[in-house]
């Protein structure tokens, strides 16, 4: 069972390999949602996320039998890191079993930490089957990302960290996956203060804690997929679920679109990297009415390879009109190209991409195309551009923008 004596335990052994994660103000999310909003940065960590809190934990219960066995788990990357990282510390071997989509950043850091990585596919479930199927023919001791009691405990740290540096919280948020962060943090939350609320927050397409409360026992989605992958678990464990049910007071689901937002705003007004599924518990806020709460949102990891943060940037500017594409028909006469430049350079917009069609019509000289690509402040100032030709006496279209 989760106990108060074995969270303040961990509390004082996880200190041996955390960096301490002070809550941080957000003013600018204060301001959005009406409450005083401060960010757990987890992300900042060793391994960067918060996953070394329940390896680390989980390893220090072992008998020195199971460490010498060598250790193994299935990870969709922050574990991963977590326990190689734990392991390292302890002298332990590790092997980790990661889905083929794993992000190259994580698989290059778990791999520099010292474990042995193997790749098997698509999802964190199958990952996992194949990592007990090692586990038996090779004799290791499993550590389980989630469904396990010892490491949950480690997780919930997190909690005594936050009440100890703000007592009067009213909200804690936290992302969910198989269940562990959340069972560890809600547990412990209501030991020590029952009026906090604890709000779980899923990927829609993945919310495979959603479906268990409601059927009463983990169920197994036909898929999990999302932008999220920390948190695209098709099955939660039987173990968490017992404590979710007792001590989460709501779950909220995110769709993917609405971390693309959020990560735009971490970069923008925090100047933080953090992953998707660490978004989660940012992208909740607008979800609750938080009016004069103080809130704590976990940002869980930050681990996320540079392409990737490249196409959310770009889908995230696309997204709130910062970068839009439009269709323009014109007579194919001198000046009228230059014409068209100077009403958008007018209007403030900046042009990053132009493709002129002379074939769209047979006849020519009535009207060729051109397709622009235009960086703009945000919906307004898109508007008056467009308005700025209309009064020009085009009929701009707004069309799909090609990012690549």
């Amino acid at each position: 069972m989760l106990t108060l004596e074995k969270f303040e335990e961990a509390s004082e052994l996880v200190k041996e390999v955390t960096l301490p994660t002070k809550l941080i103000y957000s003013e600018y999310l204060s301001e959005q949602t009406g409450a005083k909003v401060y960010l757990k940065p987890e992300n900042m960590q060793h391994t960067g996320a918060y996953k070394i809190r329940g390896a680390y934990y989980k390893i220090h219960t072992l008998s020195e039998e199971e460490k010498q066995k060598g250790l193994i788990t299935a990870s969709a990357g922050n574990h991963a890191q977590g326990v190689a990282f734990a392991a390292k510390a302890c002298g332990c071997k590790a092997v980790i079993v990661m889905p083929t989509v794993t992000p190259l950043i994580k698989v290059n850091r778990t791999k520099a930490l010292g474990a042995e990585v193997v790749l098997y596919g698509d999802v964190f479930d199958d990952a996992c089957a194949k990592a007990y199927e090692l586990a038996e023919e090779h004799g290791y001791t499993f550590v389980h990302p989630f469904n396990d009691l010892d490491v949950a405990t480690g997780q919930g740290t997190i909690t005594m960290e936050i009440v100890q540096e703000l007592p009067t919280v009213d909200y804690i948020l936290a992302p969910i996956g198989g269940g562990g962060l959340i069972t560890g943090v809600s547990t412990l939350a209501k030991m020590l203060n029952p009026n906090i609320k604890v709000i779980g927050v899923e990927p829609a397409q993945a919310a495979s804690m959603q479906a268990a409360l409601k059927e009463g026992h983990p169920v197994t989605l036909p898929s999990a997929n999302t932008i999220a992958d920390g948190t695209a678990v098709k099955t939660v464990g039987d173990l968490t679920l017992e404590y979710v049910k007792n001590n989460v007071d709501e779950i909220v689901t995110i769709e993917d679109d609405e971390l693309i937002g959020a990560f735009l705003d971490m970069v923008e007004n925090h100047k933080m990297i953090v992953e998707n599924s660490g978004l989660l518990s940012v992208a909740a806020l607008k979800h609750l009415n938080l009016k004069g709460k103080k809130v704590v949102s976990i940002l869980s990891g930050g681990n996320m390879d540079v392409i990737t943060m490249s196409s959310i940037v770009q889908h995230g500017l696309v997204q709130r009109d910062r970068i839009f594409s439009i269709s323009v028909l014109m007579p194919d006469k001198p000046g009228e190209l230059v014409h068209v430049a100077k009403t958008i350079a007018d209007a403030q917009g900046n042009v990053i991409k132009l493709e002129h069609n002379q074939f769209v019509n047979t006849n020519r000289n009535a009207a060729v195309e051109l397709r622009i690509t235009i960086e703009a402040f945000g919906t307004e100032h898109k508007n008056e551009i467009l308005a700025a030709l209309k009064k020009e006496g085009y009929s701009p279209r707004v069309i799909g923008v090609k990012l690549y």
